[in-house]
């Protein structure tokens, strides 16, 4: 039969609900009482419970993960399990679970923030960008709940976040084009809507702009985000009287469809047309050429929000709206200094 917390308290003289409180280090107990406690316990070899532990604190060492599961979201969104692994590491450091919840269940918006906050479930939640919005986010900061998303949100809000600096992405693309000779580059993104696309285009743009280099109209070019509309874009542009020197991709599915252009029209990369996209995630790895990249490591980013939910928790009163993790580029063989 388990040993409880009412053998140790029978054994050491004293109640169970001062047992509980040299459990959760209360200052208050005397240290004759606090030696008595301890030497029961390893008498007895008791374990603490750790639920009960975390109940007689008000807290449940659990942390929830909020997002979208639906079916192939892991082929839409490749970089979101990167950052769960980061967000765990972190917290199962600092021995806190982490639980995933799938909002593509809910029955109504809003429906799984509300059953974790009045259920107390947990301590604190974090939550994707995707799966935020104006409505979600007032239930959070009305309940005051601890909270990090992950992505900067598409509203003004006091929400807690922490995001990659895409435009910072799209600046270093635009200065490894130029270190290279590349000054007439287009730009392939999304839809104009897409936050990230929009946020690369406007940091590559200023990012030429600040080297004295303008890109017209004529070099953006905005997709459905599938390969086959980015080929025709491409194609389109690649029959202009002088097209572009080089293409800058803003995801890897773009990047496939602009180099099955270029090859159609029978160019060599990056001989006639150098290419550089972003992440390393999902196709890189088995495009040919190898593909110049600018990257931010996103599991680090899951690193940082681990972190800052720790913070939170320690601090509620503490305000988190930051960028993390500076993008590096990783040198492929579709880009090199023209001659």
């Amino acid at each position: 039969m388990s040993v409880t917390i009412n053998d140790v308290a029978n054994e050491a003289g004293v109640s169970k609900s001062t047992v509980s409180k040299v459990l959760n280090h209360w200052t208050t107990i005397s240290p004759a009482t606090v030696e008595k406690v301890h030497a029961a316990i390893e008498k007895l070899h008791y374990t603490p419970n750790s639920r009960a532990v975390n109940f007689a604190k008000g807290a449940t060492s659990n942390i929830v993960y909020l997002t979208n599961l639906e079916k192939d979201t892991a082929y839409r969104n490749p970089h979101m399990f990167d950052i769960m692994c980061g967000v765990h590491h972190t917290l199962s450091e600092n021995n806190y679970s982490l639980t995933l919840v799938n909002t593509s269940e809910e029955h109504y918006p809003g429906e799984k923030v509300s059953e974790v906050i009045t259920s107390r479930s947990s301590d604190g939640l974090i939550i994707h960008g995707s799966a935020i919005n104006k409505e979600i986010a007032n239930l959070i900061l009305d309940a005051g709940f601890p909270h990090i998303i992950i992505g900067h949100p598409s509203f003004e809000s006091c929400l807690c976040w922490v995001d990659t600096n895409h435009a910072l992405a799209g600046e270093y693309a635009a200065a490894h084009m130029i270190a290279c000779g590349y000054t007439d580059v287009a730009f392939i993104g999304e839809r104009k809507t897409d936050y990230i696309s929009a946020q690369r285009q406007k940091g590559f743009m200023a990012g030429m702009l600040d080297r004295g280099f303008h890109i017209p109209a004529a070099r953006i070019g905005n997709t459905d985000s599938s390969w086959q509309h980015t080929y025709s874009v491409t194609s389109d542009m690649l029959t202009q009287p002088v097209p572009p020197r080089a293409i800058v991709c803003e995801n890897n599915t773009l990047a496939l469809g602009v180099i099955q252009a270029v090859k159609d029209r029978q160019l060599s990369i990056p001989d006639d047309i150098a290419i550089l996209t972003f992440d390393v995630y999902p196709y890189s790895s088995i495009i040919d050429p190898q593909l110049t990249i600018v990257d931010i490591n996103v599991y680090d980013t899951g690193v940082q929000a681990g972190s800052m939910m720790i913070r939170k928790l320690q601090n509620p009163e503490l305000l988190i709206q930051s960028y993390t993790t500076l993008p590096v580029i990783i040198q492929g063989e579709s880009t090199r200094p023209l001659t």
